[in-house]
């Protein structure tokens, strides 16, 4: 028994938050930003440790093998002192993405869902950058030995670099994150779209996290060498061995060849 058209807009637009409701974009923005932010504390509380091993590896030729791959101790994968970085760029990115998704779903046609969710993502990012690009620089340089604590990073890096070394990377991050961003919200809302026609019924709480963590794995692969790009350019500090993007991207290949772009990945 197929399902009629009427209830398969009503599921598209129940997924969507198209509820039959007056629009609040202060309240979907201040709901956003409380979900985003408890989601930033969970996710940096449990993948924090794979990520440092991560950074290590991405930014592997600029430290001694001692300092990117000896991880000496436990303390130095847990969250201790870096007052859990991701937490208020999460809070800003929901709060951005969710009232602006909604906005662009009203204003566009069914079929062009996928690019309000693309769109969405896009603008949640850039909003989020102005936070998020520093508490990365601050986080990955602690990861890497640089610093102990995060107070002693920011007054290094401005002590060095000036406030313009809080935003190193900054445009390799939008290069990276912008378009990973907006393709995974938009592979995730299509495929919670698609699922949820196909059950015919609201998706549970598992149900979301897995399509969620589908999505992200998808987009995560597509953007592994972007991300190597950026953690080159946001730990190098004042010694500044890459001079921009393109210099980032010929002395990686010259220097490792191009399988160094897929570390971690």
């Amino acid at each position: 028994m197929g399902i009629s058209q009427e209830k398969s807009g009503k599921i598209v637009d129940t997924v969507n938050g198209r509820e039959e409701r007056p629009f609040d974009f202060w309240r979907v923005l201040f709901e956003g930003a409380i979900a985003g932010g408890v989601a930033g504390v969970v996710v940096e509380t449990a993948l924090y440790p794979i990520d440092t091993i991560k950074t290590r590896l991405q930014a592997e030729l600029l430290y001694s093998v001692h300092m990117v791959c000896g991880i000496t101790s436990a303390r130095e994968l847990t969250l201790e002192n870096t007052n859990f970085p991701s937490v208020w760029a999460s809070a800003v990115f929901v709060g951005v993405y969710e009232p602006t998704k909604q906005k662009l779903l009203k204003s566009f046609p069914d079929n062009l869902s996928a690019l309000a969710h693309l769109t969405a993502g896009a603008i949640g990012g850039a909003a989020s950058s102005i936070i998020r690009v520093p508490t990365e620089v601050v986080k990955q340089r602690m990861q890497t030995g640089q610093f102990a604590s995060a107070a002693d990073a920011v007054r290094c890096i401005v002590f060095k670099e000036g406030f313009k070394g809080l935003y190193a990377g900054y445009g390799s991050f939008l290069l990276r994150d912008l378009p990973f961003d907006a393709i995974q919200f938009c592979i995730y809302e299509q495929l919670r779209i698609g699922y949820k026609l196909a059950a015919r019924r609201e998706l549970k709480d598992p149900e979301n996290a897995i399509i969620g963590a589908f999505a992200g794995a998808i987009t995560g692969a597509i953007t592994t060498p972007l991300d190597v790009i950026k953690t080159r350019l946001m730990v190098q500090g004042p010694a500044n061995e890459y001079k921009s993007i393109v210099d980032c991207v010929k002395t990686i290949v010259r220097e490792e060849g191009t399988p160094a772009f897929f570390k971690d990945g």
